[in-house]
């Protein structure tokens, strides 16, 4: 296998505060667009879904003592590593929660330095469907991310049924997916550093 075909690695993270919750649902349904979509263009996809409330409690601690639990430390490495990620939050107050600013002042420097970034929201109206270009665009811009230019929006009423909201929903989310995949496949895969690998020691050690 070349590099140039080794399989993307893509990490969702769902930001709800409950489960189940409709930034999961949001979430799974960005999973499965982007899935399809680079099916299409015959590009491999190793798919992941974190739901950020699981490391609330670490986040909070790390922020406070500086030092990471084993589970969060695999986490921020997990998401330094991918090769694209759909971040989805629930929107309160006109922004993102603050698990996300968290997970965003944690990682790694130059963590998402280039990575294609999708954005989804969830609410429970339409009115707050600009929260994400007016925060969380701006915050992952400010790490260098490449945000997909469409962010998703979903308000209570778009989920379910057939109406015109679900339906501007789904045309939504697919062309999101697109965007994405767009973004991932005019990239090489990424390299992820092996704290173990030892290849390099004889050029460490030089003339000694």
């Amino acid at each position: 296998m070349t590099a140039s075909s080794a399989p993307r690695r893509l990490v969702v993270i769902s930001a709800g505060l409950r489960q189940p919750s409709s930034t999961r649902l949001l979430a799974d349904r960005l999973r499965d667009a982007v899935g399809a979509a680079a099916a299409a263009r015959d590009l491999a996809l190793e798919a992941s879904t974190v739901e950020l409330r699981e490391h609330a409690r670490d986040l909070t601690g790390m922020l406070l003592t500086g030092a990471p639990t084993p589970a969060l430390d695999a986490f921020l490495s997990q998401v330094a590593g991918a090769d694209a990620v759909v971040l989805v939050t629930p929107i309160y107050s006109g922004a993102y929660t603050g698990m996300v600013k968290d997970l965003v002042d944690l990682l790694p420097a130059e963590a998402l330095a280039g990575v294609p970034v999708l954005i989804g929201g969830t609410g429970g109206t339409a009115r707050h469907a600009l929260a994400l270009d007016h925060t969380l665009r701006p915050l992952l811009g400010h790490v260098r991310a490449v945000v997909a230019p469409s962010a998703v929006f979903a308000a209570t009423e778009d989920f379910g049924g057939a109406g015109e909201g679900a339906q501007s929903l789904a045309r939504r989310v697919d062309r999101a997916a697109r965007e994405l995949v767009e973004l991932v496949a005019g990239r090489p895969p990424r390299a992820v550093h092996d704290p173990f690998d030892v290849s390099g020691f004889t050029d460490l050690l030089g003339d000694a």
